[in-house]
């Protein structure tokens, strides 16, 4: 009864959205609330940023596109600054195409298919209310209704500017229907919908020689010529076309470039215009997006056809490459398995992590700094690398502007993962099912050549790497016994010797009660953990303090985790005392008692703490075994 209950009240949500009333009533509408005449650009950006924005760190996060969209931020910012902000704002850049190029599965069409279905949810609310006028195919503004002559006047009044002319059936309509009375005209409350093709078209190419030019823009309805006499009466035309439909709204041109040049033809004055012809009428008014999607192989083709010269400057090319941050990666998989049938089976941890290093990996470009791909990859995620800082990753960014314009497409990874699990017939599935798999996969992908083969198996030996690294680091905390009370004692032990350290004073011994000296093979053997070199380690003691000393300004507790570099210092020290520990009982045949206890109970904090299941439990601890014997 639930769901019963829930569809009466949609019911009873769409009859309340369902206005209807004259063009004078709806002038009264508009004075309280102008914010009801925006046009279609101007309703998209403010769409996107009732949704939420967020300033972080100098950059511009759009919550509208959080669900969907992972480590494409800068992309999203350059698309809603650069083009959606100054459309709305009535620039120039309104009057353009609005072209995103990249690779495949990098996200294009799902910024298009959020576009849309945020647009429905939109124009559904009272900031996104469209008015139209009753019984036009084209759901034209009302405010078309104003004589020429008057909309200077009424832009003096209303502070609104009016652009656009009536389309060939409110002409007729406002002339046999209302006699001329604009004030009678009969205007009603439009919901958007794609399915019910209103304020939102989608255009999709076919076979050049069968698709017709009306797929755009309408067609004639020759069963209606012989009672109104004319194809250029407007009653005998279907104003069904996918820019008719898309007025006020957004129209989808799939695979742009692949079309035919004549379909592109209508575009050149829709753009820069705002009208396009259709049938035997004047020009057609048209407010909306029109926004396609293409690879850069087809867009590198078209630029260079000096036929569409005239369409260049009228596009506005806004690259999408994939993402370049690992832990984005990871969302992207998670939000793919979520929507596939996989999300019955248990994925271990950092499964996913491993496919989205490799995937990554495969994106990357070489730089001229003496840094390598992994250590560039961290810096990407976020990571602290030694030596490097925001200002390098800015830098490593400006040298390769295409850089993520290429690689693996989660879509393959995706693929890969659903082999694997195919072919394991298990409950669960670890990283190292999915790195075999994802080799596995690399002879049968069609678009890899043998170069890029022998390029991406030597990438999925660093990813396997840097995975061996966290099973380690995950054992060797599941083994570790009151780790949070350990890691305190050796921290605040670090911390009291390099306060000494760096402001020259000596420390007094608990037991002797005399002064000594700060123990330097303390905190070298701490700090040479992450390779701080003998070089670099009073910076790095002086840096520590200084996150102390602001932690302690803002009323907050410095802990181990509060320095990425000193929390990985400070386990990889405690996780160097057991590590002769860890390899007796992983490897041993037949665990003795004590061996049996720890195992099970480095399971129970697997399991309980660490997201493992008993399969993939045992798996981690037996391959951990096997690397460290080595």
């Amino acid at each position: 009864m639930g769901i019963l209950q829930l569809i009466e009240d949609f019911h009873d949500e769409e009859q309340r959205l369902n206005w209807e009333g004259t063009f004078a009533e709806y002038l009264e509408l508009v004075e309280k609330n102008p914010h009801l005449a925006q046009t279609a650009h101007a309703r998209i950006y403010n769409m996107i940023v009732d949704a939420g924005v967020e300033k972080e760190e100098g950059r511009t996060r759009y919550h509208f596109f959080d669900r969907e969209l992972f480590g494409l931020e800068e992309t999203i910012e350059r698309l809603v600054e650069e083009y959606f902000h100054s459309a709305a704002r009535r620039l120039d850049v309104r009057k353009r195409v609005l072209l995103l190029m990249g690779p495949v599965s990098g996200g294009k069409s799902t910024i298009v298919t959020l576009l849309k279905r945020g647009l429905e949810a939109y124009t559904r609310t009272d900031r996104g209310a469209v008015y139209a006028i009753k019984d036009c195919p084209m759901h034209e503004d009302p405010l078309h209704l104003v004589p020429d002559s008057l909309r200077p006047q009424f832009e003096r009044e209303f502070g609104i500017r009016v652009e656009g002319h009536l389309c060939p059936v409110c002409r007729l309509n406002l002339r046999e229907q209302y006699g001329g009375r604009v004030d009678q005209v009969r205007v009603k409350r439009v919901l958007f919908s794609e399915d019910d093709r209103v304020g939102i078209g989608t255009f999709s190419p076919s076979d050049p020689k069968s698709q017709d030019i009306a797929d755009l823009t309408g067609s004639i309805d020759f069963s209606t010529i012989a009672e109104y006499g004319s194809e250029s009466d407007p009653r005998a035309y279907r104003f069904d076309g996918e820019l008719n439909k898309a007025n006020r709204g957004l129209m989808e041109f799939q695979e742009m470039l692949k079309c035919d040049e004549k379909f592109l033809w209508n575009l050149l004055s829709l753009t820069q215009e705002g009208n396009f012809k259709a049938g035997r009428f004047a020009l057609i008014s048209a407010d909306e997006l029109i926004v396609a999607h293409t690879n850069e192989t087809e867009y590198r083709s078209f630029i260079n056809n000096k036929k569409n010269e005239a369409l260049h400057s009228r596009i506005i090319v806004m690259p999408v490459p994939y993402n370049l941050k690992v832990g984005a990666e990871v969302k992207i998989y998670e939000k793919l398995i979520e929507q596939s049938d996989v999300k019955g089976v248990h994925i271990a941890p950092y499964a996913l992590r491993a496919a989205a290093m490799f995937s990554v990996l495969t994106r990357l470009k070489e730089t001229s700094k003496p840094i390598s791909l992994v250590e560039k990859m961290r810096l990407y995620d976020g990571e602290d690398v030694e030596g490097y800082s925001e200002a390098d990753v800015k830098e490593l960014k400006q040298e390769h502007p295409n850089e993520g314009m290429s690689g693996i497409d989660p879509r393959y990874v995706i693929n890969r993962i659903s082999s694997a699990l195919i072919r394991q017939e298990t409950s669960c599935i670890n990283a190292l099912h999915v790195l075999r798999a994802l080799k596995e996969g690399l002879d049968t992908h069609p678009s890899i050549s043998k170069e890029d083969r022998e390029r991406y198996l030597h990438l999925l030996s660093l990813a396997r790497k840097e995975y061996d690294e966290m099973a380690k680091n995950e054992v060797q905390k599941a083994f570790v016994y009151s780790f949070e009370e350990q890691a305190k004692v050796l921290l605040n032990n670090y911390l009291d010797h390099i306060e000494a350290y760096c402001h020259l004073k000596k420390l007094v011994d608990p037991l002797t009660g005399e002064e000594v000296e700060p123990d330097e093979n303390l905190m070298r053997s701490i700090e040479e953990q992450i390779g701080v070199s003998e070089t670099a380690k009073k910076p790095f003691r002086e840096e520590i303090l200084i996150r102390i000393s602001s932690y302690a300004r803002k009323g907050k507790t410095f802990d181990y985790r509060s320095h990425d570099r000193l929390r990985e210092a400070i386990e990889k020290k405690l996780f160097a005392d057991l590590k002769d520990v860890i390899k007796i009982t992983t490897t041993s045949a037949v665990p003795d008692e004590q061996q049996l206890k720890r195992i099970n109970e480095v399971t129970r904090r697997l399991i309980d703490e660490h997201g493992y299941c008993p399969v993939c439990a045992n798996e981690l601890l037996r391959y951990t075994g096997s690397l460290l014997n080595r």
